[in-house]
């Protein structure tokens, strides 16, 4: 029998650290998903304490401050766990020769550019959020050599709390939703950005002289969130859930407190070429996810 290899997920309890617990790992992969009781990735004394008492072979951090508007009042809080804590994870990872997978966003771009972000692209990010994620990413790479940044967007599964459940929520009260669609990028499942993770962490593993750096992973195609909601309604209605109408609203006539790029689609080619990962098209990801909802609330 292959001897046991180790790995830690941080932000278990979330979309995608749940979809990494789920995933379907090789019979010898130990996984190890602490509560923040056990490792607190705002406290970087629990970080070197967890780490220090465990061997891992990986680590793929996947906790994060993930507050976009609350970040620009908090931005303290937002890079000391999107930045400070990822440093942590990057000395003590390096330290014991083991791999690390930092799960960063598109909000990294200013979405000035039409057409696909590829990973070299210039990084000037409008929020406190993206550039607390940015830094992060520096950090990654530049305390492990042994470290991947997947930058990914629009994430969306059955789990806690996403714009998908939300559209379900106020369709199950409301006739119409006004949603923004000025804002263009790429929804991407949970399960399989995590499918995706898993196929770059045992890889690092097997392969010490695997590719390293920056690689975008989403699912494929583009909308906006207005086109997304419209989906969302479509599938959930065929289904017998709950049905909205689309109001089309800019981002000028919804005003938050963080700025959002308005075009952030982000390009898998190098992962596809490095990792030979081919990403679904977003609506058969979709399809699943609502089904999956539909289900549960069937079942009730």
């Amino acid at each position: 029998m292959a001897d046991p290899v180790r790995i830690l997920i941080t932000g278990g309890s979330g979309q995608l650290g749940l979809a990494l617990t789920a995933a379907n790992w090789p019979e010898n992969v130990l996984i190890h998903a602490p509560t923040r009781a056990e490792m607190d990735m705002s406290d970087i004394d629990s970080i070197n304490v967890y780490l220090k008492r465990k061997l891992f072979d990986a680590v793929i951090n996947a906790a994060a401050y993930t507050g976009v508007d609350q970040a620009e009042n908090d931005v303290a809080n937002a890079f000391l766990i999107n930045a400070l804590g990822p440093a942590a994870l990057a000395q003590a990872t390096r330290e014991r020769g083991a791999a690390l997978i930092q799960v960063s966003t598109d909000y990294v771009f200013d979405g000035l550019r039409r057409g696909f972000y590829r990973e070299a692209d210039p990084t000037t990010p409008l929020n406190v959020y993206g550039a607390s994620k940015l830094a992060g990413e520096l950090a990654t790479l530049r305390g492990n050599p042994r470290s991947i940044v997947l930058r990914s967007a629009w994430i969306f599964s059955a789990e806690r709390s996403n714009f998908l459940k939300t559209m379900l929520r106020i369709a199950a009260t409301q006739d119409t939703v006004r949603v923004v669609n000025d804002q263009h990028g790429n929804p991407t499942s949970a399960r399989d950005l995590a499918d995706a993770l898993k196929t770059i962490t045992l890889r690092m593993i097997a392969n010490k002289k695997s590719p390293t750096g920056i690689y975008h992973f989403t699912n494929t195609g583009e909308t906006t969130w207005a086109g997304l909601a419209r989906e969302i309604f479509s599938i959930s209605a065929d289904l017998g859930g709950p049905f909205a109408r689309v109001e089309d609203i800019t981002t000028d006539q919804y005003l938050t407190p963080a700025r959002r790029p308005l075009y952030s689609c982000l390009s898998n080619d190098k992962i596809s070429h490095d990792y030979a990962i081919m990403p679904r098209p977003w609506q058969d990801t979709l399809i699943e996810v609502l089904s999956e909802i539909n289900a549960k609330r069937s079942s009730k």
